[in-house]
């Protein structure tokens, strides 16, 4: 029997293979990076070479969720356009009930639970995406959830998502990662964990800031650009040290 044809048949080892195959859909896209830092939380997405013809502004791999959420993904747009916008919907009908914004806890799990619904039901496929959602808890404090195919939702206090680099970018930043980090310096690891995978530097890269209050700032790409000189720069000097040795 094929088990990877039916979505709600495990095979005998106890593998949901659509649900992982999705998560290899993931793995092909390209790469998205959290870093929570003591008031902040940057996302730094790894942006694919455009068409020379095409508008960079319709092609978007951190959006709004609300006005106190954003959201990068890895993996397939057009499941991300769906899934983003029932996320938007939940979030006005929470507002529309509540009277108070929705949690990213809560948005996190909203969005897991969908993922997760679409791996039970035959006739359907899951979503070929995982998610970071930042944003601020109720008490002021930054918060990072990850969410997968197969619906599981995670905080973290940095995280990778997407592309073949995922586990050594990881590894970099459980060594560099530390409590308390400044806007600066989670920025600047951020963008070094990029710079693992894009070629071209500043262009191939979209860098968000989540301020508090959820305010979301796109860094210009000139002062990446800085940052990314300032980075080869250093690793530069380090060389040098190196073989001076």
């Amino acid at each position: 029997m094929s088990y990877d044809r039916a979505i709600t048949v495990f095979s005998p080892d106890g593998h949901l293979f659509q649900v992982e195959y999705a998560m290899e859909a993931v793995r092909r896209g390209s790469t998205a990076v959290g870093v929570r830092g003591k008031d902040c939380v940057v996302l730094a997405v790894e942006r694919r070479a455009l068409a020379k013809l095409q508008d960079p502004r319709t092609i978007r791999k951190i959006v709004s969720i609300d006005e106190r959420s954003v959201l990068a993904f890895a993996g397939l747009t057009a499941d991300a356009r769906v899934l983003i916008n029932k996320t938007r919907v939940e979030a006005q009908s929470y507002r529309l009930t509540c009277e108070d914004a929705p949690s990213i806890e809560y948005l996190a799990r909203y969005i897991a639970r969908t993922q997760q619904k679409y791996t039970q039901r035959g006739g359907v496929r899951p979503f070929g995406i995982a998610t970071l959602l930042a944003g601020f808890s109720e008490e002021g404090k930054p918060v990072l959830y990850q969410t997968d195919p197969a619906g599981t939702h995670s905080e973290w206090k940095a995280q990778v998502i997407g592309g073949r680099n995922a586990k050594s970018l990881r590894e970099f930043l459980e060594k560099n990662w530390e409590e308390g980090l400044g806007e600066d310096k989670a920025v600047r690891m951020g963008v070094q964990a990029l710079l693992e995978v894009v070629d071209s530097g500043a262009k191939n890269m979209e860098i968000c800031v989540v301020r508090p209050g959820g305010q979301k700032v796109i860094l210009d790409e000139n002062d990446v650009n800085e940052i990314v000189k300032d980075i080869e720069k250093e690793a530069e000097e380090g060389k040098t040290a190196t073989a001076d040795e």
